[in-house]
């Protein structure tokens, strides 16, 4: 996806679904090592969590539901009956994948140093899972028990984990989510954090903090992809136009509701969205909210292809171990000819937006939405 107008008519072409024989991203292996790693698990998740682990389990090993219904009376049996039923046409490979990640994400919401497992002695973080396997260096926002909404943690721990996987042996990087949603945005809890400066100050470091947030996006020297498994909010749509290619889920959504909680764009968005989209559709979405589908995303140009939601996993994958053995060099310096005509641009306006977003987050406008956001959720 070119940012430019005089590369528009390179862009990876918009397939709507794409449907192929492909293997799988998580390999036997991975399965019976998660089977194995589910035994360890100090809490309880809960008979929602267990269901559906028991669900893809059966899935994986044995297929769609194939058993009789049991009788209204057997209330366990006709619970895990329901979960299993519930997955009807899911592959055994897209089930595997998926017991496999809610697992993963378990183990990550109970300790660092069991997330950190995977990546055989990486740097342990709170809230990623970070892997780097056959030449893919995947960083994953795990907070799925809260739509991975970015915390200021995260932020932190996100431009880290960029900076390891620009540095690292890898040759594409993967950004993707635990759970069902992709991102939603960031956690509007940071906004009752305040400092002893005050708001003003909570406003300065958090421009300060959005400035190195998309800088090391614009920066990234590798191949940077998104696989957008669920609902995108907020700055995780915004920064998609600094990602080199965009895969998404069929269900996926993208929604970017600045106006409507007092804000202003960030992410480059300001500029990468009218020169993708054009102005008119930019403006739909970024002034008044308008919630993209993923297949509305991919006609626009933000989304690179859209992939059936039951084998998004595996074609997605199949896809990301071909790029993985590229040459590296090649594709190092190639994405530098295309992208760094306009980092110049790029990096100006980052600094533009944020000190925008510095003006709105102290206004009464902006405080008043987020009241009001926080006043509709406790009558939840």
């Amino acid at each position: 996806r070119a940012m430019s107008k005089e590369l528009f008519t390179f862009r990876i072409p918009c397939v709507h679904l794409h449907t192929t024989g492909a293997s799988m991203g998580a390999t036997l292996e991975d399965f019976n090592r998660a089977k194995d790693q589910l035994g360890t698990l100090k809490k309880d998740p809960g008979n929602e969590v267990k269901l559906k682990i028991y669900a893809l389990f059966k899935q994986a090993t044995q297929g769609p539901c194939n058993t009789s219904k049991p009788g209204m009376l057997d209330f366990v049996n006709k619970a895990k009956w329901d979960a299993w039923k519930s997955l009807g046409s899911v592959s055994q490979d897209e089930a595997r994948q998926q017991y496999v990640d809610l697992i993963s994400s378990l183990l990550a919401a109970e300790g660092p140093a069991v997330a950190a497992s995977p990546t055989g002695g990486a740097k342990a973080y709170e809230t990623l899972i970070v892997t780097t396997e056959d030449g893919i260096a995947t960083i994953r926002l795990n907070r799925p028990q809260k739509k991975n909404a970015i915390t200021l943690e995260m932020y932190n721990e996100l431009m880290d984990a960029l900076d390891v996987a620009g540095k690292d042996d890898s040759v594409i990087t993967v950004i993707t989510g635990s759970g069902n949603y992709y991102c939603s945005g960031n956690d509007l809890n940071n906004f009752t954090k305040i400092p002893e400066g005050g708001v003003d100050k909570m406003a300065k470091d958090a421009g300060d903090l959005l400035l190195r947030y998309v800088k090391a996006y614009i920066d990234f020297p590798k191949p940077l992809i998104a696989v957008v498994n669920g609902p995108a909010v907020g700055i995780s749509v915004t920064v998609l136009g600094l990602f080199d290619v965009v895969y998404a889920t069929e269900s996926a959504t993208f929604h970017t509701p600045f106006s409507q909680l007092g804000q202003s764009p960030e992410g480059c968005s300001s500029y990468t969205f009218p020169t993708i989209m054009g102005p008119a559709k930019a403006a739909e979405v970024l002034l008044f909210n308008k919630k993209l589908t993923a297949t509305q995303a991919c006609e626009l140009g933000l989304v690179t292809e859209v992939f059936p939601d039951s084998s998004f996993q595996s074609e997605v994958w199949t896809r990301l171990k071909a790029y993985a053995k590229l040459p590296p060099k090649s594709l190092a310096l190639s994405k530098q000819l295309i992208r760094g005509v306009e980092k110049d641009q790029l990096h100006a306006v980052n600094v533009t937006e944020v000190e925008r977003l510095k003006e709105r987050w102290v206004s009464d406008e902006c405080m008043q939405a987020i009241m009001s956001f926080f006043q509709g959720k406790s009558k939840l």
